[in-house]
């Protein structure tokens, strides 16, 4: 069994927290539910979703988990102010630990200054963000660029979850191609599926 970090704030994307969150416990996995506060009730957008931290990030070690989850919605913009998530967030990828970011979830890849040279994908209004922060983007389900793990959107998270599922289980994956390799640079296109 795995324990697997939920980083949540206000405003998430319901079903981006609770279909990966009620997947990773049914494959028998501990999921933590971590904000900026331990103890503070959190609402989704949609407001189907209330759930309550269990954890502050002040209070969690990066060492003390397999994998990181980031749902979409408000919440990463909210979270990417928070030096301490920041922190956390970067320490996963330091670790070559998988982190898995749907929707509007790789904003924090940018603010921890981690999406540089990665392939990733994400919700389409935020594209232009990663771009400019060394990121190739594209426009597919699930990219996995070593522990990066990305999704678009909620339509995306059977193959988020897999990925990610996949990842805590057997390692994380290869890293894909470089967008500075020579062969790479005729791929600049985001394919569409």
């Amino acid at each position: 069994m795995a324990r697997i970090a939920f980083i949540v704030a206000n405003d998430f994307e319901d079903s981006e927290f609770r279909v990966p969150f009620d997947e990773v416990k049914k494959a028998g996995h501990e999921a933590v539910i971590i904000g900026v506060e331990a103890g503070k009730q959190l609402k989704g957008k949609k407001g189907r979703e209330v759930i309550t931290t269990e954890r502050s990030v002040k209070d969690v070690r990066e060492e003390d988990f397999a994998a990181l989850v980031i749902p979409g919605g408000y919440s990463p913009d909210h979270l990417r102010m928070n030096v301490p998530m920041v922190g956390f967030v970067r320490d996963f990828f330091k670790a070559d630990k998988p982190i898995a970011a749907i929707c509007h979830g790789p904003w924090m890849l940018v603010e921890a200054d981690i999406a540089d040279g990665r392939t990733v994908t994400s919700f389409s209004s935020i594209k232009t963000d990663l771009i400019n922060a060394g990121a190739r983007w594209v426009d597919r389900e699930v990219v996995e660029d070593g522990g990066l793990i990305t999704s678009r959107k909620p339509d995306d998270l059977k193959a988020f979850c897999t990925a990610l599922l996949r990842q805590v289980s057997q390692g994380i994956a290869a890293r894909l191609e470089s967008p500075l390799a020579p062969e790479a640079a005729s791929d600049q296109q985001p394919s569409v599926h």
